[in-house]
C-alpha cells in the first residue's frame, strides 16, 4: 500500500492550495502521487458537491448533508484512493473523515458517535497515515474567502455561516488534533503561503525520510 496524506482546515485556512504546491513538491522528486478532494474527488462527488455547497441548492437537513458526504465518501474511496494506494502511490487528499466530525459534529452539533459510525462505514475504516491541520483563526479564513470571492460569486454554504459556527468547527479540528498527536501534524496558517508550504516541505520530507 501507498501512503494516505489528509490536509484539512476550516474556510480560508489555504489547503487546496497546500494540497497543489504538495504534489508539485513531489512531483518534483519524482514520487508516484495522487492529489484528490472531498466532496467532488469522483464523477458522483462532483454531482454532490453541488448540492452540498452551492448556496442556490434546495435545503439540506444535517442529517441528509450527513449522508451525503458519507456517499461522497464511500464512492470516492472505492473508486479513487483505494486503488491509488494499491499502486503504492502517495495519495493527498483536500478533506477526508475528520471534516465531517469537525462539519457536522461539532459545527452542526450532530452526533459525534453516529457520525463515526458512517464514517468508518462509508470510508471502509480507511485512516488516513497523516494528516496536516492548517490552523487559522476563524476571523482570518473568513477574511480571506472574502477577498477572493468577486462581485458576481456568492461564498458557498459554508462560507456563508455565522462566524461561531467557524469557530465551533475549530475546535473540533483542534480536539481531533489532540486525539491522535502523532497522525496529526498542525500548521499555522495564518502566516502566508510560503511560510506556511515551507512547513508542509518539511513534514512531507520527514515522512518520506530524507
Amino acid at each position: 500500500m501507498g501512503l494516505f496524506i489528509t490536509f484539512e482546515g476550516i474556510e480560508g485556512s489555504g489547503k487546496t492550495t497546500q494540497v497543489t504546491l504538495a504534489g508539485e513538491y513531489l512531483d518534483g522528486r519524482n514520487v508516484s502521487f495522487l492529489v484528490t478532494s472531498e466532496p467532488g474527488g469522483c464523477d458522483l462527488g462532483k454531482e454532490l458537491r453541488r448540492l452540498l455547497l452551492e448556496s442556490a441548492s434546495p435545503w439540506i437537513s444535517e442529517r441528509a448533508e450527513l449522508f451525503l458526504f458519507a456517499a461522497d465518501r464511500a464512492q470516492h474511496v472505492e473508486e479513487i484512493i483505494l486503488p491509488a494506494l494499491k499502486e503504492k502511490a502517495i495519495v493527498l487528499c483536500d478533506r477526508y473523515c475528520d471534516a465531517t466530525i469537525a462539519y457536522q459534529g461539532y459545527g452542526r452539533g450532530l452526533d459525534l458517535e453516529v457520525i463515526n459510525i458512517v464514517n468508518n462505514y462509508a470510508a471502509r475504516s480507511l485512516k488516513p497515515d497523516y494528516t496536516i491541520l492548517l490552523d487559522v483563526h476563524p476571523e482570518r479564513g473568513l477574511e480571506r474567502v472574502r477577498s477572493r470571492s468577486s462581485a458576481k460569486e456568492k461564498n458557498d454554504r459554508f462560507e456563508g455561516e455565522q462566524l461561531e459556527f467557524h469557530r465551533r468547527v475549530r475546535e473540533g479540528y483542534l480536539s481531533r488534533a489532540k486525539a491522535e498527536p502523532r497522525r496529526f501534524h498542525i500548521i499555522n496558517a495564518d502566516a502566508d503561503v510560503d511560510d506556511v508550504f515551507e512547513q508542509v516541505k518539511s513534514i512531507l520530507s520527514e515522512i518520506l525520510g530524507s
